[in-house]
């Protein structure tokens, strides 16, 4: 009986598979250190203890992208070891901040499954829920991901396409217990702007780019435990290159949006995401955003804003899709999100 894991194929998934993640993975002061080194990772709520305190929680939680690659990378030897590409996401929910100390896991559903056309791969769908050590789920979300077959010859499986919400409604949104931005620091925070200053439809130019490294990339793959064959073995494609994680690009496009959006502290929702095109080592990130929805929270002094973060490798900001509705093909990112600001 072979020891080693060659990975899950697309004819080795069915619809209501439920798959439990290994490994376990406790968190400390170590990955937020390495998260602010990898992006240019400014927003104050994830910065100081003193700041967060003041908004309310017991200190600084990781951030929530970070919680969320973390979780995201446990799935990988189970759902995209074999992957051809990670193409999208929906109805994603953070639930609870996580913390220094904090142990995570992650399970997942199998929700659909489409072959493709070609025969060769094929679509899975999942739902993926990361928990902490007591249980408690921290965030979920789902993503689908193109997986190559094993074996080509093998029957397509009955076609399931699950049936996604497009946009998180705000009342479903969770808002962290305690958090409180009526005395908000906007000096400290880096920005005055605050809720009212943003208009729906509005769009923001967030003018810098940082060039992406083959060391970098893959080092922050391995910070997430992220096993995937195409970040890392230049064989695994057919051009030679390594793919660079989309969680690198969302990551890079939320820290570059800082600019103009330095008061956007937590993400709470994520709608909708596609890595519109691949992005390889040498490519410069630059991104902008657009204002899609704005709704007052019940909690004080906290808005909920909808935003488009777009990242591209190049050309002109604000340009997302030709007259065939196709991305232009420097466009690299588009995610549809939901962020706390402060009134």
């Amino acid at each position: 009986m072979a020891k080693t894991n060659p990975g899950r194929f697309f004819e080795d998934y069915a619809v209501g598979d439920v798959l439990h993640h290994a490994v376990p993975r406790t968190v400390s002061g170590g990955e937020r250190a390495l998260y602010h080194a990898l992006y240019p990772a400014r927003h104050a709520l994830y910065s100081s203890d003193e700041f967060a305190r003041g908004c309310g929680l017991t200190g600084a939680p990781l951030e929530d992208l970070a919680a969320f690659h973390m979780v995201f990378g446990k799935t990988v030897p189970d759902v995209s070891l074999n992957a051809v590409a990670n193409l999208g996401y929906a109805e994603g929910r953070w639930h609870l901040p996580v913390y220094a100390g904090d142990t995570l896991r992650a399970e997942s559903e199998v929700i659909g499954v489409k072959q493709n056309s070609n025969g060769k791969s094929g679509v899975v769908y999942v739902r993926t829920r990361g928990l902490n050590q007591r249980g408690d789920c921290v965030l979920d979300y789902v993503r689908w991901v193109m997986v190559r077959k094993g074996n080509p010859e093998a029957p397509a499986p009955e076609t399931c396409i699950p049936e996604l919400t497009r946009v998180i409604p705000a009342e479903d949104l969770v808002i962290p217990e305690g958090l409180d931005f009526s005395s908000y620091d906007f000096t400290l925070a880096g920005e005055p702007h605050r809720w009212g200053d943003y208009a729906v439809g509005e769009q923001i130019d967030h003018i810098d780019g940082v060039t992406v490294e083959e060391a970098e990339h893959m080092l922050a793959t391995r910070l997430w435990q992220n096993t995937a064959k195409v970040h890392f073995d230049t064989t695994a494609r057919p051009d030679g290159s390594r793919l660079i994680y989309g969680g690198h690009v969302i990551s890079m496009a939320r820290a570059l949006s800082f600019n103009g959006l330095a008061n956007a502290q937590m993400i709470v929702g994520l709608n909708g995401g596609a890595h519109a095109n691949p992005c390889t080592s040498g490519m410069t990130i630059r991104a902008w955003s657009e204002v899609l929805d704005k709704v007052e929270t019940r909690a004080p002094g906290i808005g909920a804003i909808r935003l488009r973060l777009v990242a591209t490798s190049g050309g002109a900001p604000f340009r997302l899709k030709g007259d065939d509705g196709k991305y232009h093909p420097e466009v690299l990112l588009d995610l549809d999100y939901w962020a706390l600001m402060p009134l």
